[in-house]
């Protein structure tokens, strides 16, 4: 039950993360709503670690839960951070290359919330794995292309800084996603 809070949580931090950068409206109203859910991803964290210091008998390996939880919660600061960081750097509006970053993230985390309701069963997890892997493939070109685009149009220094800080906060963010979905398959191959 808190691994499947832990990744509704998750994913709605992800699309609310993406209603921002698409609409780029409404910032500091959404950067607020996107830190309470942070903090609600602490919550369910502790939670966790506290259900595992009271019980005997755990479903999964002890380390590995702890490394998923702290994966998801890794994934969830990512997405706060980067939008803390549209907002303190005054970014005028986002590029389409941050659009779609922040689309891939959306779509990795509603690939985990899948996988994680489906960990007590552990059927059909695979599929989910697998999507959370293609997007960061597809991330890791996008984000090359954009941070080459940056020097290629020449544009002001302070722009450049400002979106490759971005670029990278995105990357981060997308591999993060990547290790949640790892640290959940090798519970998952342990299990069978």
């Amino acid at each position: 039950e808190l691994f499947i809070a832990d990744g509704d949580n998750l994913e709605v931090a992800a699309a609310a993360l993406r209603a921002m950068v698409d609409d780029y409206d409404r910032l500091d109203e959404r950067v607020t709503n996107i830190q309470a859910l942070e903090k609600r991803g602490d919550e369910i964290d502790r939670e966790v670690n506290r259900k595992l210091e009271d019980a005997f008998v755990t479903p999964f390996d002890r380390e590995d839960i702890h490394e998923l939880v702290s994966r998801l919660d890794d994934v969830v600061d990512g997405i706060q951070a980067i939008a803390e960081t549209f907002v303190i750097y005054g970014v005028a509006a986002p590029t389409p290359e941050a659009k779609r970053l922040a689309a891939i993230l959306d779509g990795q985390a509603i690939e985990l919330a899948a996988a994680l309701r489906k960990l007590d069963g552990l059927k059909d997890l695979e599929r989910h794995f697998e999507a959370v892997h293609e997007l960061e493939n597809e991330a890791d070109g996008l984000s090359r292309a954009a941070v080459a685009r940056l020097f290629r149009d020449e544009l002001p220094p302070i722009e450049v800084i400002k979106w490759r800080d971005l670029y990278n906060g995105f990357e981060n963010t997308i591999d993060a996603a990547e290790d949640a979905a790892e640290a959940m398959e090798r519970m998952y191959h342990k299990a069978n």
